[in-house]
């Protein structure tokens, strides 16, 4: 990947696209730390025990912990494009939308984009009136309008981190929104890693410093199983039959369908955890609540319950994102058209091939939800475990190091892709 980056930045044209990825992400490292008019300094620091509030911190670098003008993030635009996927799948002219070419696609986005103000304007409010009772000050001489001011600080800021994405998007590199998250729980576990590392004088020296040195090798251990899935497919090989048009003869090739084990990535996680913490993110805001108390007590993060219906979730939707992505009769529609047939012996044209690629395509993805089922689990309790002393659990999770792998993959990708386009040019195959 270094030499990529290297190679990349000697281009002219990709060199600018990069530099202006960087400056729309120092843009929005930079509003991480202005501080929002009305709010007490530190008021949101002793929230950082309610896990909610900490995912949610984690995702936006700390600024939301430190109440500054990006506390919302790129999160109201993550949910509304969850509810439009979601969406899309039941409501038909929806549907119908998102498949009637780049218009529709425009079309899609842009409403995602009002849902996602929307959602950046009830988030907005419920931070405010539910986490945020004694933490204004009058500044402008009423709580009410301090409040209100708050608000529309936090909705401005959660719209131009979609605009940051957007031109990220549009024209940098790599994919605006993803880049967004992945400097967001970057920034939140550099910050964590460097408190611990000040704090290894308090306290028995010798043991921060191993619970330091261990949590750091199970770390890069996750990172070695999701770089070693992430990457693992399954090839399932395609002939293509000889024909002769005039003095010459086409076809004769062999191919592959590459079918990845993690097609989804972590939008299965991203769908169960959203669907399963929805209800207690609205129940926060009223912490007093019975409902909010039974909830924490029996479906809160790390309970009993809650691994089992969340791996159940993660489950349920990796094969329901696996139907979004994979459509196995258009595929085998295409092949038999094309006079393509796959290489095995008892699978026919047409039905049989359709037939065949979905059993291969359940089986992977059943391998893939269960691989993110227990990277979402089984790593988060290791971590609490080592990590709970030092503060580093608050801000590692499988879930982030999953995002983390997985965009800087798709990132090297588009690097990889832009040299290639350039290389074609200089050599006139595409003039």
């Amino acid at each position: 990947m270094l030499n990529t980056l290297i190679n990349a930045f000697k281009e002219k044209e990709i060199r600018k696209k990069m530099l202006l990825t960087l400056l729309m992400i120092l843009i929005f490292r930079l509003g991480c730390f202005i501080p929002v008019p009305g709010i007490a300094s530190g008021s949101f620091q002793n929230l950082a025990t309610n896990d909610f509030f900490s995912i949610m911190s984690t995702i936006t670098g700390g600024s939301l912990q430190n109440g500054t003008l990006f506390a919302l993030g790129i999160i109201p635009f993550i949910n509304a494009f969850i509810i439009m996927q979601l969406l899309t799948l039941i409501i038909p002219p929806l549907d119908k939308l998102s498949k009637s070419g780049e218009e529709g696609r425009k079309k899609i986005t842009q409403i995602t984009r009002y849902m996602a103000i929307l959602l950046a304007i009830i988030q907005g409010v419920g931070i405010c009136l539910g986490w945020g009772k004694g933490m204004f000050d009058e500044t402008f001489g009423s709580t009410s309008l301090t409040i209100a001011l708050v608000i529309l600080m936090f909705v401005g800021g959660s719209c131009l981190v979609m605009w940051l994405a957007d031109r990220i998007t549009e024209y940098g590199i790599g994919n605006g929104t993803s880049l967004i998250i992945f400097v967001g729980i970057l920034a939140s576990a550099g910050q964590s890693l460097l408190s611990a590392i000040t704090k290894v004088g308090d306290g028995d020296v010798a043991k921060n410093v191993w619970l330091i040195i261990a949590f750091l090798v199970v770390v890069l251990f996750v990172f070695v199983f999701i770089i070693f899935v992430d990457l693992a497919e399954r090839r399932i090989q395609v002939k293509y039959s000889q024909q002769i048009k005039g003095n010459k003869m086409y076809g004769g090739q062999t191919t592959h369908i590459p079918m990845k084990v993690n097609a989804g990535g972590v939008m299965p996680i991203i769908f169960a955890s959203s669907f399963l913490m929805f209800p207690q993110m609205i129940a926060s805001f009223w912490p007093q609540s019975k409902f909010y108390q039974w909830w924490s007590q029996w479906l809160g993060i790390g309970t009993p319950i809650y691994i089992a219906v969340m791996s159940l979730l993660i489950l349920f939707f990796a094969f329901f994102y696996s139907q979004i992505q994979f459509n196995p009769a258009e595929i085998a529609e295409n092949l038999k058209q094309s006079g393509a047939t796959l290489q095995h012996p008892e699978v026919r044209p047409g039905k049989p091939t359709e037939i065949y690629l979905k059993k291969i395509n359940n089986r992977i993805t059943l391998f893939g939800a269960i691989f993110l089922a227990i990277l979402s689990l089984v790593p988060s309790i290791v971590f609490k475990f080592i990590g709970s002393e030092n503060g580093l659990a608050n801000a590692f999770s499988a879930t982030g190091l999953l995002i983390v792998v997985s965009v800087a993959m798709e990132f090297d990708t588009q690097l990889q892709n832009q040299l290639m386009m350039r290389q074609y040019k200089g050599k006139g195959f595409l003039k």
